[in-house]
């Protein structure tokens, strides 16, 4: 089991960049795929984007594989979002996922652990 705070989530301008972090207690923390979910008001929650256990495969939807990079660093216990280019339509409540399976997971289904989210806004 795991627990995951997410971080570094705020109001930014149109075209600006964010980085969130996610770190993780646990010392297994490196054998766990984990994901970057997002939800707006009156939405369902919309993958974003997954990490295997290794770091070696990610996975996002089109719509965003060209602005948005998720990273881990297993030392750290720690898994990023880079988000480049922000659109309005990026505003959302973003989660941190854990799931006890070592390949990419881009259902919400298949993880087993949620953060609290962190909410970033992004201005026109």
């Amino acid at each position: 089991q795991v627990q995951l705070v997410e971080s570094g989530g705020g109001l930014v301008q149109a075209g600006g960049s964010l980085r969130l972090s996610c770190a993780a207690s646990g010392r297994t923390f490196s054998r766990y795929a984990m994901g970057w979910f997002r939800q707006a008001p009156g939405k369902e929650r919309e993958f974003v984007a997954a990490i295997s256990w290794t770091g070696i495969r990610t996975s996002y939807p089109n719509s965003m594989k060209d602005r948005f990079t998720i990273s881990r660093d297993n030392a750290q216990n720690t898994v990023y979002l880079q988000m480049n280019n922000l659109k309005p339509e990026d505003t959302a409540v973003y989660y941190c996922a854990a799931s006890d399976t070592s390949g990419v997971v881009t259902t919400t289904g298949e993880y087993n652990y949620w953060g609290q989210g962190t909410q970033v806004t992004v201005s026109s």
